[in-house]
């Protein structure tokens, strides 16, 4: 499981290094992906293959359902950390996210995210404005 929120930098090629705390429970291939919010995913590819078969047991005769496959496919991308614990970020990928330099790397369950610093600073102080209602809406469904 994934957790916490870390600041690192993204260098000069493109590469950032995962938290160790992170690092420490990938072995294997990993895939980056557009995430929702202007962020990426970051799954093991086992957990990226679970999240897939979701999507594509979809109907393809469904627009919407094409529209978010290939939202979570187009750029996507499987890699392995290289020796320093750093994942190489295309610039598709880098240009959805809007990453720069200040990256935010957080855990949320099951994938990691990786956020422009800002862009994640933004969105966490909106959120935190607006938790107790979205907890409210989501009890309310069953759903917690």
């Amino acid at each position: 499981m994934f957790l916490g929120d870390f600041q690192h930098t993204l260098d000069a090629k493109g590469r950032v290094s995962l938290p160790a705390k992170f690092r420490n429970q990938l072995s294997g291939p990993i895939v980056v992906a557009k995430g929702l919010e202007d962020c990426l995913y970051v799954y093991p590819a086992q957990a990226y293959g679970e999240f897939l078969r979701g999507l594509v047991e979809r109907n393809d005769f469904d627009p919407e359902a094409r529209r978010v496959r290939r939202f979570f496919t187009t750029g996507a991308t499987e890699t392995e950390l290289d020796g320093a614990g750093r994942v190489m970020l295309p610039p598709v990928l880098r240009e959805h996210a809007g990453l720069t330099k200040d990256i935010s790397i957080t855990g949320n369950g099951d994938r990691i995210e990786i956020w422009d610093t800002q862009a994640w600073a933004a969105y966490n102080g909106e959120t935190s404005e607006r938790i107790e209602d979205a907890a409210k809406e989501l009890a309310s469904r069953g759903v917690l």
